[in-house]
């Protein structure tokens, strides 16, 4: 399995396809920013970041101005993220919002508060796939850690393969963690930018369900409206 593609060379940045396991940051191994620099010989700067579980489209800055450029972008809200994630169960709702303040809980996890401070918020719509198997479509609208893993498990419906916030037993059945950055909309110097990636991994986004689901994802952006709230 490619550990990472690129996408998309700018020369002010890099759209790259992360491969689910692979760190971010360099741990054991080499990391995404890492790998990425390698293949294209220059030095990267990170301006957003995906957990080791999840694949899909990365932003990497080529240049210290376009990496505070394009967090100045993201703490707006200026960038449109989309996301597909996998469940095995059925949520409390088929479509609508989650909000609500995390807070840290136990072993690095974080989990969802019933108060509004300043709280996650997520949008999602759903549709059935194959008995038991869920496909979602999600708007994060704001960045917090794990803010997605979280938002589906408070719904009942936590992400296949999910070893943190799903059934760890059946969690390690699985031979991927569901969760795929799969779409980026936003505007760079004036110009609009929009990247979409289909999972590359995992056998149940291979499905023919879900492969004909995702064509009616084609613009994820349809189905949230254009404006972040």
């Amino acid at each position: 399995m490619q550990a990472l593609s690129i996408l998309f060379d700018h020369p002010d940045f890099l759209i790259i396809d992360k491969s689910p396991g692979l760190s971010f940051h360099s741990e054991n191994g080499k990391g995404a920013v890492v790998l990425a620099q390698e293949l294209i010989g220059i030095k990267l700067h990170s301006v957003h970041r995906l957990d080791k579980m999840t694949s899909g489209l990365l932003i990497l800055a080529k240049s210290p101005q376009a990496a505070a450029t394009f967090t100045d972008l993201f703490e707006r809200r200026l960038i449109e993220k989309y996301y597909l994630a996998i469940s095995l169960r059925r949520p409390k709702k088929k479509q609508g919002w989650v909000k609500g303040d995390m807070v840290t809980s136990r072993r690095g996890s974080y989990k969802l508060l019933l108060t509004c401070n300043h709280p996650a918020i997520t949008q999602f719509v759903s549709t059935a796939l194959r008995p038991h198997e869920r496909l979602f479509l999600i708007k994060p609208h704001t960045g917090k850690t794990h803010q997605i893993r979280v938002a589906l498990k408070s719904l009942g419906a936590p992400i296949a393969g999910d070893e943190r916030y799903a059934d760890a037993t059946e969690a390690k059945k699985e031979d991927r963690g569901y969760l795929h950055a799969y779409a980026l909309r936003f505007r760079y110097q004036e110009e609009d930018f929009c990247f979409t990636c289909k999972p590359q991994n995992g056998v149940r986004f291979a499905g023919t369900e879900c492969l004909s689901a995702l064509g009616s994802y084609a613009e994820p952006w349809t189905f949230f409206g254009t404006k972040n709230d």
